[in-house]
């Protein structure tokens, strides 16, 4: 266990964006330079992520049916994680060998939230693109720092260009979304719009979120989309996604097919 010294040394480090590891790895004795290697994401490519937000039970008997392809992230949920906390994260990164998105949704104290990410598993985390300047700034510093992706959540933004163009560093990944609560809101789409006028300034990757299924996939790689987020649903709920119920491994096989 580190000295008190030390931790304040760290809290003063990570206040001004500039500590060296995560806290959790400090208190533990780790290094992230151990750490083992991170896949990252790639340009060319087309992904499926595929999100669990109810339970670890839920991801007990589902996750193993996925197949195990570079191409498929899956995603922490923010609902799953707002009720496990870290510990989903740890939990889906002890079952699946791949990518994992921490859907974390970031809004304030970003090194400290990327760090517990980090150490819990993920392989990307999430920052909302209504969040202050400063802390998207921080969010991707951090990432970058770790070795993890970091995407920018443009959930009720209207215009993504103007989030991005004052930042210092560029996310991996810009989300275009759709809420969960708007989906049933008839004429709310995911903005393809948007995507021409982003990467036509930057180098980044684009995801397409908020009731996906096979003809939306196909509707946002066709718009240049290179992620596609799919929610593992209930029968009984009245959101798009692939239900619980259904064969996981083919109808995932069926996505990368589409998304091609």
């Amino acid at each position: 266990m580190p000295a008190i010294e030390e931790i304040d040394r760290y809290i003063m480090q990570a206040n001004r964006g500039v500590a060296s590891q995560p806290l959790s790895d400090l208190i533990l004795g780790k290094n992230i330079l151990s750490s083992k290697t991170r896949e990252r994401l790639v340009s060319g490519k087309c992904y499926l992520q595929i999100a669990f937000n109810y339970d670890l039970q839920m991801v007990d008997r589902i996750l193993p049916k996925i197949p195990q392809d570079e191409r498929i992230l899956i995603e922490a949920g923010t609902p799953l994680i707002k009720r496990f906390g870290a510990r989903a994260i740890e939990h889906i990164a002890r079952l699946w060998p791949g990518q994992i998105v921490a859907d974390i949704k970031t809004v304030d104290g970003a090194v400290m939230e990327v760090d517990e990410a980090y150490s819990a598993g993920a392989t990307a985390a999430t920052v909302i693109g209504g969040a202050p300047r400063e802390t998207i700034d921080l969010f991707i510093e951090r990432c970058d720092e770790l070795g993890i992706d970091a995407m920018i959540d443009m959930i009720n933004v209207e215009k993504p260009l103007r989030v991005l163009l004052p930042l210092r560093n560029k996310p991996k990944v810009v989300i275009l979304h759709r809420g969960r609560d708007e989906e049933t809101t008839r004429g709310k789409v995911i903005k393809y719009k948007h995507i021409n006028q982003i990467k036509s300034k930057y180098d980044v990757l684009i995801s397409a979120a908020g009731g996906v299924d096979l003809k939306e996939a196909r509707s946002a790689v066709f718009n240049g989309a290179d992620i596609v987020v799919v929610n593992i649903v209930r029968p009984q709920d009245p959101w798009t996604g692939i239900s619980s119920e259904s064969e996981i491994e083919k109808i995932a096989k069926v996505f990368l097919t589409t998304i091609e």
